[in-house]
């Protein structure tokens, strides 16, 4: 047995703000995928994923049967041969390992499922949201719902609210152009839950709260418009502001040792970079003008090249 292949993604922008209402904008990144298997003979990482499914089990069996059911008997019975998620994509890494396993699971096992082929409403997607939501918060604690959801469309969404999201096409890429985003793997796992936790701590201080809606918010809505529309030269100036907002204000989510690289990027201009997920490692999210020149300030690190435009 071999399940369907389910994609990594990236939110190119409103990490954190969405919890709160911004704008956001995820792409799938087909660089790393996922497919349930069963296995043979079970490598460790095959029984460590089993065990896992277990317990992911015993929480879907307590999922409210009004927002979406599955094939219990049938889940269970595969999860004990010893099925398991046959994963490229890097854990903590903010790319998306748990939504790709979430969508494999709901692609699978749900009963009257909202399918990819059907003509996808706005309420259709808002419902898939609030199932992958309820589903994913296994995994988090608190999840949004648009990893999974991202992964199992495997197309660029966009969220204008919590309440209203729709699938959107983003401009094409153009591999000669310089201008580029890329991943900069920061070499360490990155936790969700503790990053999120702080995060709603600091939502206590009406001085953060303020900070989020008048500048994290604004210049993370306007990155989105720039970017749908084409407009470069004003993506990069409102990036660079969100860069200096991300590095003034969620300093615990950026790991130590790059504090000074994020500097240098906004003094230099070479490049910006901003949060991949949660942050906390994993990986960090570069935005530049010059992929060859940010190729060359950051030599010593490992990058990849997301999009070219």
């Amino acid at each position: 047995m071999k399940g369907p292949l389910f994609y990594s993604k990236i939110l190119l922008f409103g990490e954190y703000g969405i919890i709160k209402d911004s704008k956001g904008l995820s792409i799938p990144y087909n660089f790393y995928n996922g497919a349930l298997k069963m296995a043979e003979n079970p490598s460790d990482t095959a029984i460590e994923s089993n065990a896992s499914l277990k317990r992911f089990v015993g929480y879907l069996e307590n999922i409210d049967s009004k927002l979406v059911t599955f094939d219990i008997e049938l889940l269970k019975q595969h999860v004990n041969a010893g099925m398991y998620f046959d994963s490229s994509i890097p854990q903590g890494y903010g790319v998306g390992s748990s939504g790709a396993l979430v969508a494999a699971i709901y692609d699978k096992y749900a009963q009257n499922k909202i399918t990819v082929l059907e003509n996808l409403t706005r309420e259709k997607l808002l419902k898939l949201k609030a199932i992958f939501s309820a589903m994913e918060s296994f995994f988090h604690g608190k999840s949004s719902g648009l990893d999974p959801l991202n992964s199992y469309l495997s197309i660029p969404i966009l969220i204008n609210s919590k309440d209203n999201i729709e699938a959107t096409g983003i401009p094409s890429q153009k591999n000669e152009g310089k201008n580029a985003v890329f991943l900069l793997d920061s070499g360490i796992i990155g936790e969700t839950a503790p990053m999120v936790h702080i995060f709603m701590e600091n939502m206590k201080q009406e001085g953060f709260r303020s900070m989020l809606k008048d500048q994290f918010i604004k210049h993370t809505d306007a990155c989105i418009d720039d970017f749908l529309n084409g407009n470069i030269k004003s993506l990069f100036k409102n990036t660079k502001h969100l860069s200096k907002v991300v590095l003034n204000h969620f300093k615990p989510m950026i790991p130590q040792q790059f504090h000074e690289l994020w500097k240098k990027g906004i003094e230099t201009n070479e490049y910006y970079l901003k949060l991949c997920g949660s942050g906390g490692g994993g990986y960090i999210l570069g935005f530049t003008e010059n992929i060859d020149r940010a190729k060359q300030s950051l030599r010593d690190y490992k990058l990849e090249v997301v999009y070219n435009f």
